[in-house]
């Protein structure tokens, strides 16, 4: 199903908004306005969707026949309520929300209203410049909607370049957790790792651990935990005991985000990896008593 030229409102020129609204620009849909109220949204605007006027909401909601809302999730569903309470949506008009989190429940009050309400979700972290736009070909996009509008949905990913993916309503939190968790902690483990190299003098830390990386992102995803590799899987716990000693001095000279921060989330991970292992239960429980410093069994 191909959807009919549009004229869009984009509300959020944030990092999503602004690249979504740019990619269904060059589908041929004209872009009525954009909302941006920061001077990085606004900026943004200007280099994505030059020529694109600046509009408050009530503006955009007059004058689009599709509303593209791509604001923080907790703000899109009294957004919706509030475009609602104004009276100013028309009925037929199409609504888009891009949160993870939330399916079309969010947008009910504008569903009552008489818009057609979807969600769409790429599956992407996104840096709000144009290296996005080519990387929205082939990514994943969760799509909620009933069963009328799941088409229009689906035609709207394809015109973006993505792949439909439908997610249920009340899946949308797992949904969304596991994408979170995969990404933002991926940034995380990566950040702290290049803290650890950076004190040791090693001037891109980034271009070391790269070959590492890339190989273990690709195995994790071919074969999940059976990619795991290690002092932890191989219960070596002489070198778990050194990796611990190591980061609690990291922690406590380095000026960490917070104390223990490098510590601590090795503890938690390691303790998951050896829930994956297939170890010995002794040599278990001596990694086990090392990243939880309780004192190992006596038979240990």
């Amino acid at each position: 199903m191909t959807p009919p030229r549009l004229g869009i409102g984009v509300i959020g020129a944030g990092h999503v908004g602004a690249v979504l609204g740019a990619a269904l620009r060059a589908e041929g849909h004209a872009l009525t306005g954009a909302y941006a109220v920061s001077d990085a949204s606004r900026e943004r605007a200007a280099e994505l969707l030059p020529g694109v006027p600046l509009l408050d909401v009530p503006a955009l909601v007059e004058r689009s026949e599709m509303l593209l809302l791509a604001v923080p999730d907790d703000q899109l569903a009294p957004l919706a309520a509030g475009i609602a309470a104004t009276g100013l949506s028309p009925g037929g008009q199409l609504v888009v929300h891009t949160s993870g989190r939330y399916g079309t429940e969010a947008l009910a009050p504008l569903a009552r209203a008489g818009a057609a309400t979807i969600a769409i979700h790429p599956a992407m972290t996104f840096t709000g410049t144009r290296t996005d736009l080519p990387r929205l070909v082939g990514c994943p996009m969760g799509i909620t909607a009933s069963a009328e509008f799941l088409p229009v949905a689906a035609a709207l990913v394809v015109e973006m370049g993505g792949e439909a993916v439908v997610i249920a309503e009340g899946d949308r939190p797992l949904y969304h957790a596991a994408l979170a968790h995969a990404a933002n902690h991926l940034v995380v483990l990566v950040d702290q790792s290049r803290r650890a190299l950076s004190r040791l003098g090693i001037e891109d830390p980034g271009s070391y651990l790269r070959p590492l990386l890339e190989a273990a992102l690709e195995e994790s995803l071919r074969r999940g935990s059976k990619a795991l590799t290690g002092p932890v899987v191989r219960g070596d716990a002489g070198t778990v005991g050194a990796h611990l000693e190591a980061l609690a001095d990291l922690d406590a000279t380095a000026a960490p985000v917070e104390p223990g921060d490098v510590s601590d989330t090795y503890r938690t991970l390691a303790l998951a990896a050896l829930a994956r292992a297939r170890l010995p239960e002794g040599a278990r429980e001596q990694i086990r008593a090392l990243l939880e410093e309780t004192p190992p069994p006596e038979d240990a």
